[in-house]
């Protein structure tokens, strides 16, 4: 399983998620900190997206222990977090076939979930994360009760298909 969830220095969570080493954003500087987003300052709001430090200094990372993407706090802008997330849990998903592939499996499901967070400094809503869920049925051929299944299904799809040229 892979979480991606919100992370922050002081709470040391350790999953794959956004992980924010600005601390306390303070307010506003005035200073453009994300160029090309709106200097507008929400109601509420201690800055503009412009200006957001918070945005600026939000990171990805992985806590898996599958070799993926994000290993390392990786910076996402938030225009882009939601296509890299989706494709990081894509991976934990082709991860799942090629391990069932290669031990005689069968993926049975596979579950994502994108999670959306709103920032606390500017208000910009952004993907934070996601969780892959991945259920994968193994066969083991050893198994006795596995041969008299499989003994038993051959005798009762025995003559099923009936190929007859007359």
């Amino acid at each position: 399983m892979s979480t991606i969830s919100p992370i922050n220095n002081s709470a040391g969570y350790g999953g794959y998620g956004v992980y924010n080493n600005s601390g306390s954003a303070g307010e506003s500087s005035g200073v453009t900190q994300n160029p090309g987003e709106s200097t507008v300052k929400s109601p509420g709001r201690k800055s503009s997206p412009a200006e957001c430090e918070t945005c600026k200094n939000r990171k990805y990372q992985d806590g898996s222990d599958e070799m993926v993407s994000f290993k390392s706090a990786t910076h996402i802008s938030p225009q882009a977090s939601a296509s890299a997330v989706r494709s990081h849990e894509q991976e934990h998903v082709s991860n799942a076939y090629k391990k069932a592939a290669q031990k005689n499996g069968k993926v049975i499901a596979a579950n994502v979930s994108i999670h959306t967070s709103v920032c606390p400094e500017c208000g910009r809503s952004y993907v934070s994360g996601g969780t892959t869920n991945t259920q994968i049925k193994y066969y083991n051929e050893e198994n006795p009760y596995q041969k008299d299944l499989k003994a038993a299904d051959a005798l009762k799809y025995q003559g099923m298909n009936l190929d007859m040229a007359v």
